[in-house]
């Protein structure tokens, strides 16, 4: 990609690794300044590989400019802290993407059983979902329309997916997906007359760091790297015409075919 996006600053949630660092490194890749949150600081916080010192520093390696924040988004303390230093350092923010999720005892994270009962799992899983999740969206995108608000502009990506709509293995989960595609179209419905966007997006399968871990439970043949869900956020923050697309939700798979873009792991590597 050209460097379409020079000049704009993003912010991404939860880009630590996975969907989050394919985000960031797609908005990085065509330019963006990208202001990374996360709670993984460095290695041996998270049992996890990537931190977000580590995909900032790809950020900048790609042509943009890599910004780590510390920031645990359960914490609106925190997450009100890392906007003041977007808004204290430049003075503007054009994209956030709102990606920061926490699955509780899901079957990614216990091992796959998609039918497990939800009256089986604890009821702090529910929380855990729709906190930093739905909750979550919703307190980074306030604090963003303060600062899209007074130039007239903007565009708020909400990571969803296809469980916002069927059912997806997890009770909560589905939950908290139809409310991300909800809050989006209401937001939309506020925001539109100050030219800002409210898109949820539905990545495909995504080779992330946690999928790969139980790949014996995919059919990996149809999946697609993180980066795939970064080209589709960028080609959405550079098409002039966003506004016609405010308030719905996309699949990452028809934008790829919209705007012609194809997936690369050149980055990801």
């Amino acid at each position: 990609m050209s460097q379409q996006l020079k000049g704009q600053v993003a912010v991404v949630t939860g880009a630590s690794r996975g969907i989050g660092r394919g985000i960031a490194l797609g908005l990085g890749q065509a330019g963006a300044t990208v202001y990374v949150t996360g709670r993984t600081l460095q290695k041996g916080m998270s049992k996890w590989p990537g931190t977000i010192t580590a995909t900032s520093q790809e950020v900048t390696n790609l042509g943009g400019q890599g910004i780590a924040v510390h920031c645990d988004h359960r914490n609106d303390s925190e997450v009100e802290a890392a906007f003041k230093r977007v808004r204290d350092e430049q003075n503007h923010l054009d994209i956030l993407v709102n990606n920061a999720t926490s699955f509780g005892e899901t079957p990614g994270s216990r091992g796959y059983d998609p039918e497990e009962p939800f009256w089986t799992l604890p009821i702090s899983q529910w929380d855990e979902i729709l906190d930093v999740g739905l909750r979550s969206y919703y307190v980074a995108s306030l604090l963003a329309a303060r600062m899209m608000t007074l130039r007239q502009g903007g565009i708020i990506v909400n990571i969803s997916s296809g469980g916002a709509m069927q059912y997806a293995g997890n009770v909560a989960y589905g939950v908290g997906k139809a409310g991300v595609d909800k809050l989006s179209a209401d937001m939309a419905h506020q925001l539109r007359q100050y030219k800002i966007a409210s898109i949820a997006l539905w990545p495909p399968l995504t080779r992330t760091e946690k999928i790969m871990a139980f790949k014996e439970n995919y059919d990996l043949k149809k999946s697609y790297s993180p980066l795939f869900t970064g080209l589709a956020v960028a080609a959405l923050a550079s098409d002039p015409k966003i506004l016609e697309k405010t308030g719905k939700s996309f699949r990452v798979t028809d934008l790829a075919a919209e705007y012609g873009f194809s997936d690369t792991i050149s980055a990801l590597a």
